[in-house]
């Protein structure tokens, strides 16, 4: 467990819910049928109490919950069909920590170790850890099986330990280390697990309509102070409640818990894999367009077009312009009467595929009959990654008959194992190049251990210059328009480096801001190898030099890479002077494509504060673009000298605009949900790290995303 003294995560997680409000369809009218629902802590189970139940897969869930001085808000994610994880941050005003209410952060893991199943006499069955990171007034674990008798009623019962055995106890198992207040908590005290009193639970949710859900349950679930003392006035184990569904992913839950007090709580869900608006509302693309059977034209299949001097501008100008209508950028091309490469930029599809099936359906309307394979080779930040090489003939045969044919028969290389092909020529007037945006930005500081809830809105003018293939200059100025970032009572007394602990410093000085301002060049230094080196003001709060090398073949699920980074604190105002210190840091890392969406990353090396240590982290992608994942950093710190938390962790959410506006798009909004910010397990933060950016284009990745080349 750890605390702060702000409304701070509270504030944080209502933007998630923002989030996902609002995401899901109306409700339709349907016979009653038993649903899954969630409790007041915003996970799968009753009131108080959890049962057995599982979310469906990937779906996200965010609750506001009210309960006799208690305010809580969670986010829960189905990882896996059987694997639920949840972030809750909580404020107890009646639990007292130096003279102000207790604030609280714990996260939840469950486990489905047995799925019901229709018409079989089992239960599900789930093993689950509340608040495992530390020993708090809400950490516990439990056991339980849920039973669904009929398709209105649900029967759940379990067992309990550490704050679900606070009543009914009905015996003891070895020593339980006892909470300690002021504790710094964020550890996991594993030796502790199912250890102390335990008590047995139950409740039941009876379906009375297609809208409303009835609860009830014996709840040994107590919340208790440092004293021993109970927070809130328990007459009875017994609690009930209704649920009351709005419409189909938003919830008003009530209840009358313990005899005494009366809940109250809003949640909202969503799932990724089911967009707001549909599958999509792009303009649909045109047919594969045939080609006449050689015996019946046997002149269409000539190939004495492609040496016309006089065929390469007007092929340029057809291809660049239907491709620019499908926000995509002809870069490169070269061609023979029986083949073509195009070199390219998507600018507007998230999944690479569907870029491929647009450009492969104008390859068959605008080139001749005798071109039969068209080769395609996505170009970022001036480097091509892999080339995708298909057959005309199998996009003729298969349109109709899924992707997966055209997948099978795609030829996926690197195209630095061999030599580009001949003729091979950028167009005219591609570099250099010079873009630039103005758009507003919503900067917040959440979770800080002293500090209220703080944050700015301002405008953000970015700028990318593309001198040549690989040669990138951008930057970005910031101009706050009002907020309270840079107001910080408490400034930080971290006895390490402060490397992240002065936000508060960077956001009053910093405006205007150079945000940052880089010279980058990308490169292929060899097959499978991938180069970046980067100058300039890296980041917010350091500017130096950064450069990295990753190892990626393009069927392979692995990645390795390497960064070094030498770099110097700027300074507060974020213009072109710094600061003293200075510091050589930098990783090896291993990226691991799992499939299915799930990629892993551990990064071992030294970070912004001179500490070493590791980095672990496991997302979970959607080819529309969703991405939410949880990581966590071990250094060698020690949990005093780090403060409260003990040690780096957050959730991160990454949102695509198209799934709330059916639209196609590469913008995205993000936010991550912090324990803590701290100064131990602080990594730099530099634009263009390679393996996000190349992954896109090789074959595991191709291959999530692949359903979607004929869209």
């Amino acid at each position: 467990m750890a605390r702060i003294k702000s409304w701070a995560g509270v504030s944080a997680v209502a933007l998630v819910a923002g989030l996902v409000a609002g995401a899901g369809p109306r409700a339709t009218k349907a016979d009653p049928q038993i649903t899954d629902s969630l409790t007041l802590f915003g996970t799968p189970g009753i009131l108080s109490m959890p049962s057995a139940e599982a979310l469906e897969d990937g779906q996200i869930s965010a609750t506001l919950t009210s309960m006799g001085g208690q305010t809580r808000a969670s986010f829960s994610f189905q990882l896996a069909p059987r694997i639920t994880g949840s972030f809750r941050y909580s404020r107890i005003e009646d639990y007292y920590m130096d003279g102000e209410p207790l604030s609280d952060r714990s996260f939840d893991l469950k486990f489905q170790v047995l799925q019901e199943q229709p018409g079989k006499w089992w239960p599900a069955v789930a093993v689950g850890f509340q608040d495992f990171l530390g020993s708090g007034i809400y950490s516990g674990e439990y056991i339980v099986a849920t039973k669904t008798v009929s398709p209105r009623l649900r029967f759940s019962a379990g067992l309990g330990w550490g704050g679900l055995a606070r009543y009914g106890v009905i015996g003891s198992a070895g020593e339980r280390e006892p909470y300690i207040p002021g504790d710094e908590g964020g550890t996991v005290n594993a030796s502790s697990w199912f250890q102390g009193d335990v008590a047995a639970f139950g409740g039941l949710a009876f379906q009375a309509s297609d809208r409303l859900t009835l609860k009830a349950e014996y709840s040994t679930a107590g919340y208790v102070d440092e004293a021993g003392d109970d927070l809130i006035d328990r007459k009875s184990p017994w609690n009930f409640g209704l649920d009351y569904k709005i419409r189909e992913n938003a919830h008003l839950q009530a209840a009358y818990i313990g005899g005494s007090e009366v809940a109250v709580q809003l949640s909202f869900s969503t799932n990724p894999r089911k967009p707001a608006v549909g599958p999509g509302n792009e303009t649909a693309p045109l047919p594969v367009a045939g080609r006449p059977a050689r015996r019946s034209d046997p002149g269409a299949w000539d190939t004495d077009w492609a040496s016309d001097p006089a065929t390469k501008p007007g092929l340029r100008r057809v291809l660049g312009n239907a491709m620019a209508k499908e926000g995509l950028i002809l870069e490169a091309m070269a061609y023979s009467g029986r083949s073509i490469e195009l070199r390219y930029r998507n600018t507007r599809y998230i999944a690479e595929p569907q870029a491929m099936g647009r450009i492969s359906r104008i390859l068959t309307r605008a080139l001749p009959a005798s071109v039969e394979t068209f080769s395609l080779v996505p170009v970022q930040n001036g480097v091509p990654g892999a080339r995708v090489t298909l057959k005309r003939s199998d996009l003729e045969a298969f349109e109709h008959a899924g992707s997966a044919p055209v997948l099978a028969a795609a030829q996926i290389t690197d195209t630095a194992a061999a030599p580009d092909p001949a003729g091979l020529e950028y167009l005219p007037g591609q570099y250099p190049r010079f873009t630039w945006s103005l758009s507003p930005y919503v900067a917040l500081t959440a979770f800080d251990p002293e500090s209220p809830l703080r944050g700015d809105v301002g405008l953000r003018l970015s700028g990318r210059y593309d001198l040549a293939p690989g040669w990138v200059l951008e930057g970005a100025i910031t101009k706050k328009v009002f907020g309270n970032g840079g107001e910080d009572e408490n400034p930080s007394t971290s006895v390490l480096p402060h490397v992240r602990s002065d936000a508060a410093l960077y956001a009053a000085e910093g405006d205007p801001a150079i945000e940052r301002l880089t010279l980058a060049y990308y490169g292929r230094p060899g097959p499978n190898l991938y180069s970046r080196l980067t100058v300039g003001m890296l980041e917010s709060m350091f500017g130096g030099v950064s450069g990295e090398l990753l190892w990626k073949p393009v069927d392979s699920r692995l990645a390795l890479g390497g960064e070094l980074n030498w770099v110097k604190q700027r300074d507060y105002d974020q213009l072109f002077s710094f600061r003293e210190y200075e510091v050589v840091t930098g990783h090896v890392s291993a990226y691991y494509d799992f499939g299915n969406g799930y990629h892993g990353t551990l990064d071992v090396g030294r970070y912004l504060a001179g500490d070493w240590g590791a980095t672990v982290a496991l997302d979970r992608e959607f080819d529309n673009g969703w991405r939410i994942g949880a990581y966590a950093t071990v250094t060698d710190v020690s949990a005093e000298d780090f403060g409260e938390g003990s040690f780096d962790k957050g959730i991160r959410v990454i949102v695509p605009y198209s799934f709330f506006t059916g639209q196609p798009s590469k913008k995205t909004a993000g936010t991550t949900l912090r324990s803590l910010a701290r100064d131990g397990g602080a990594k730099l933060s530099v634009n263009g790290r390679l393996y996000d950016t190349v992954r896109d284009t090789h074959r595991p990745e191709l291959e999530d995303r692949w359903g979607r080349f004929w869209r």
